[in-house]
């Protein structure tokens, strides 16, 4: 190679890397411009925003009774209400008082229970060996001091399944308190609808 080829070809490289930093540059200052309207964007989409509840700060407890059993299932509704409280607890907008002390009073009632056959067992066609578990309850929402009626008489149904294995009973009582969870948070969130 000569000299004069040498100096062609670093000339090259050095045109070359010039222009490799200016595309850098301009795709940093690119990345920036972006970076920054997305952040603005997301300020103002956000701004009205809140994380406090609709629930005017006096009204803030609730009382829970024991729910009414009509279903087919014992205990179901000690069951139900136990985690109806602790989602009231874990939700945070309401304090559970007693009766007397309380905002409003929550009131339920386990209308239906049901258990259907999903799968059969291979081996004894006529035993199920899956289940899905229907639980019904309605809801009464009541304000103490005036006595107005905020829910009356309001559906909330949950479906999970159990697996038997054998023994119903103890599949029913496994998914018990799975069912009773979920209901939990369903009746939660109908009464919270309410604001």
């Amino acid at each position: 190679m000569t000299m004069l080829t040498i100096i062609a070809v670093n000339h090259g490289l050095k045109r070359n890397l010039s222009t490799e930093r200016k595309v850098n540059i301009n795709m940093r200052k690119t990345s920036l411009i972006c970076t920054g309207m997305m952040t603005i964007s997301l300020i103002c989409g956000c701004a009205s925003y809140r994380f406090k509840s609709n629930v005017p700060a006096e009204a803030r407890s609730i009382a829970v009774p024991v729910f009414e059993n009509e279903s087919d299932f014992p205990e179901i509704d000690a069951i139900v209400t136990q985690y109806t409280l602790r989602e009231f607890q874990r939700e945070g907008t309401f304090k559970i008082k007693t009766p007397d002390r309380a905002a409003y009073k929550l009131y339920g009632v386990i209308t239906r229970s049901r258990n259907q056959a999903l799968n059969y067992d291979r081996n004894f066609g006529s035993r199920a060996s899956e289940y899905e578990y229907t639980l019904v309850a309605k809801i009464t929402l009541v304000e103490s001091s005036s006595g107005k009626l905020l829910l009356s008489d309001v559906p909330v149904k949950m479906k999970t399944s159990f697996l038997t294995q054998g023994d119903m009973l103890t599949g029913m009582q496994d998914a018990n308190p799975r069912i009773a969870k979920e209901l939990s948070k369903a009746i939660v969130d109908t009464v919270l609808a309410q604001w």
